[in-house]
């Protein structure tokens, strides 16, 4: 294993939360005027924070997008998620094998905003592993496609980005770890990976157990 960092996405990666997310903001969103369906609803929105798509939304709504929509939106998407929120299956003891494996040189580098990548990962019980090791598009300048949160991490970390792992299931997040300069891999669990079509992924695997077989594995030599 040549990798000296493994950094994570957090929703449709270590937390099953993207059905629950866009549930609730196809709600809102049907409230507000503009009808989705939810496949459409997870066609615009996966992989992006709600504000990347500002101006969609204040055509598509006729309204502009207000903090205080924003703060009912959280309130209700939390409410959900506190409820419903489970861990993706095998992701609890593929992050411990490999937090064991690289000695603590893990992060969590989302697009969401920090305070829910947190309670998630407090859910689901990722966050004694993970930390303060934690970071948001939300806080820095650009959020994904844009490298910066995983320049962050890695930063953080005093690891070279080209010698981190990312771990993603988006495109969005797929071109924010390439952009970085790491290696990435892309966790589709359909086993298809038409998400990562035309992008340089160097693996896509289908089930957590995968992850974790291969940090688990035996040190050469």
């Amino acid at each position: 294993m040549t990798f000296e960092a493994v950094l994570f996405d957090c929703d449709g990666v270590l937390v099953d939360s993207e059905p629950i997310t866009n549930g609730v903001l196809r709600e809102v969103l049907n409230e507000s005027g503009w009808a989705l369906t939810q496949a459409e609803c997870m066609a615009i929105f996966i992989g992006k924070a709600v504000r990347d798509e500002r101006a969609r939304i204040e055509a598509e709504t006729g309204q502009p997008l207000t903090e205080a929509w924003m703060e009912a939106f959280y309130d209700r998407r939390n409410a959900r998620l506190l409820a419903e929120l489970k861990a993706v299956q095998g992701a609890v003891e593929a992050v411990a094998t490999i937090h064991e494996r690289v000695q603590g040189r893990i992060a969590c580098a989302s697009g969401a905003d920090r305070p829910k990548v947190v309670m998630q990962l407090d859910l689901v019980g990722l966050l004694p592993l993970f930390g303060e090791r934690v970071f948001s598009g939300h806080d820095l300048p650009r959020s994904k496609p844009a490298p910066d949160v995983y320049l962050a991490a890695a930063a953080h970390l005093g690891v070279d980005p080209a010698r981190c792992l990312v771990v993603e299931d988006t495109a969005t997040g797929a071109q924010a770890g390439l952009a970085a300069g790491a290696t990435v891999w892309g966790y589709c669990p359909e086993g298809h990976g038409r998400a990562f079509a035309g992008l340089p992924v160097a693996r896509v695997f289908s089930h957590m157990d995968e992850l974790r077989g291969v940090f688990a594995a035996p040190l050469a030599g």
